[in-house]
């Protein structure tokens, strides 16, 4: 069944609130109540695609590495069951992330997320993040 655009609305503040708390258990959490368990992910991370474990383990990642992250949204555009939203991130870089040991350094990137929801839940995200942004505020490649 096809989500209305207020459901998918609201199921992206819940995520966002969750996404925000900086408690991994509430994040987990959440991820299990709004993922569908066959969950399509894409991502530039390295890791799995599929399944709700594999949304975990980017946010587990990501608060490990960075346990002030804040998504600032700057834009949200919601049509039946998808939605885009254009974010901002920071956070202070405190935990090992994609290789690169702890900085110390505030970094702040932007993110383009769409995602997708069937059935009340979410069942595909698209995400285009601003990598090279984060690897050169944290050290690992040059800025020119």
């Amino acid at each position: 069944m096809s989500a209305t655009t207020e459901t998918t609305k609201a199921i992206f503040a819940r995520l966002h609130e969750a996404m925000n708390s900086a408690d991994p258990d509430f994040v987990a959490k959440t991820i299990d109540e709004l993922f569908d368990p066959d969950v399509e992910l894409g991502t530039p991370l390295p890791i799995d695609t599929t399944g709700v474990e594999a949304v975990k383990k980017v946010w587990s990642l990501l608060l490990h590495a960075f346990p002030d992250l804040d998504v600032h949204v700057e834009d949200v555009i919601a049509e039946g069951d998808k939605l885009v939203c254009r974010n901002t991130v920071t956070g202070t870089h405190e935990g090992e992330f994609m290789g690169i040991a702890p900085t110390g350094k505030r970094i702040s990137y932007k993110e383009i997320m769409i995602f997708r929801v069937a059935s009340g839940r979410i069942n595909k995200t698209w995400g285009v993040v601003d990598t090279l942004s984060q690897l050169r505020q944290l050290g690992a490649i040059p800025t020119p």
